[in-house]
C-alpha cells in the first residue's frame, strides 16, 4: 500500500481555523469522557541544552477507521536562529490493519490549529457570552491563533497584549490590527491586563507563575495553554484556589504536566472539558463566576485534526 505524503504547503491550502474545526475538537473532547477513546500518556523527550522538547501523542477513537500518532517539537531558542519554535509531523494509521495511510509533514501547523480550536471550545463554554475584551499573554504564533479562535466564538472588540519583548509585541499589534481591523493595546504589566479583561489567554512556555489570584475580578475567564510539562507554570496556585470552576482537558495529565500540579488538592473540584461539551456539567453558572481552563494538549485532538485534514486533502484530489 502506498503511503500518501502531504507537505505543509499542501495542507495549508485546505485547512482553516474555523467553526468546523472547533466542532471537531468538541467532538474529540466528548469522546474522551464517553469511553470512546483509547489514549496513552504523553511521551516526552527533553533536550535541555537546546531549550527543547519533543512530545509523542496519539489516540484511537472507537469506530473510526483511522487514528494519528504525532511527533511534536518545541525548541524555544529557535526564533533567535530565524526558525519557528514549533515543528512536527503526524502519521495517520488504518485502525483495522495498522497500515500507515499518510504522513502529514505539517511542521507543527496542525498542532497549532487544533490547540487554537481547543482554546475556542474553552472560551465558548467558559467565558461570558457578552465577553468583549480579550487579554493575550504572549506574542508568538499561538497567541495570534488564540485571538483568531476567540473571535470565532465571542464578540471581541478590545484586545490587550503583553510580551516580554517590546518589538515582538509591536509586531503582534501591527499584524493583528491589519488582519482583524481591531485596536490592540500593548500593556507593560500582566496585572493590568488581567484586571481589565473578560477573557485572558496565556500562551507562553513560562516556568514561573504569570497570573496571581489577587488580580482576578468577577466574571473573568482564563484559558492557560502553556503548561504542558513538569517544569512549566503560568498560573499561581492562588488563581485556582479563587476560581469558582476549574476545567481541564484531562485531569490526570493536568496534575502531572499542567496547572493542577501546583494545587493537587483541587483535583476533586475539577472537571474535564469533555464533561462540559457532552452537557454532563456546566462550565459557568453565573456571569459573576471566575472560571479557569487548563489545556495541556491531547492525542484525541491530534487524531481529530489529522482525520479532518486528510479528508479535506482527498476531497481536493477528487478521491
Amino acid at each position: 500500500m502506498k503511503i500518501r505524503l502531504f507537505e505543509r504547503d499542501e495542507i495549508e491550502k485546505v485547512i482553516r481555523l474555523d467553526t468546523g474545526l472547533v466542532e471537531k475538537m468538541e467532538e474529540a473532547f466528548t469522546s474522551l469522557v464517553e469511553n470512546q477513546a483509547q489514549m496513552p500518556p504523553i511521551m516526552r523527550i527533553d533536550v535541555p541544552e537546546y531549550n527543547g522538547e519533543v512530545d509523542i501523542k496519539s489516540a484511537y477513537i472507537k469506530g473510526q477507521d483511522s487514528f494519528a500518532v504525532k511527533l511534536s517539537s518545541g525548541f524555544f531558542d529557535n526564533p533567535s536562529l530565524g526558525l519557528p519554535s514549533a515543528n512536527g509531523m503526524m502519521i495517520l494509521i488504518n485502525s483495522q490493519t495498522g497500515e500507515p495511510l499518510s504522513i502529514l509533514a505539517d511542521q507543527g501547523l496542525l498542532t497549532d490549529l487544533r490547540t487554537a480550536a481547543a482554546g475556542a471550545v474553552a472560551a465558548k463554554y467558559g467565558s461570558r457570552e457578552d465577553s468583549k475584551t480579550a487579554g493575550i499573554i504572549g506574542t508568538g504564533s499561538q497567541a495570534r491563533l488564540q485571538l483568531e479562535a476567540l473571535m470565532l466564538v465571542r464578540p471581541i472588540e478590545h484586545v490587550m497584549v503583553y510580551g516580554r519583548n517590546k518589538g515582538k509585541a509591536e509586531d503582534f499589534k501591527a499584524e493583528m490590527e491589519e488582519k482583524f481591523d481591531i485596536e490592540i493595546r500593548i500593556f507593560p504589566t500582566i496585572s493590568e491586563i488581567v484586571e481589565q479583561s473578560d477573557i485572558v489567554v496565556t500562551t507562553t512556555p513560562s516556568k514561573e507563575p504569570l497570573i496571581y489570584g489577587e488580580w482576578l475580578r468577577e466574571g473573568l475567564h482564563i484559558t492557560a495553554m502553556g503548561s504542558d510539562a513538569e517544569h512549566k507554570q503560568e498560573l499561581d496556585s492562588t488563581v485556582l484556589e479563587k476560581a469558582d470552576r476549574i476545567v481541564c482537558d484531562v485531569r490526570a495529565q493536568s496534575i502531572r504536566l499542567g496547572e493542577l500540579r501546583s494545587t493537587p488538592e483541587m483535583e476533586g473540584h475539577t472537571v474535564e472539558l469533555g464533561e462540559v461539551t457532552s452537557k454532563q456539567v456546566s462550565f459557568r453558572h453565573s456571569n459573576s463566576d471566575i472560571t479557569v481552563c487548563d489545556l495541556t494538549g491531547t492525542g484525541v485532538q491530534d487524531t481529530a485534526v489529522a482525520r479532518h485534514v486528510y479528508a479535506l486533502l482527498l476531497a481536493k484530489e477528487g478521491v
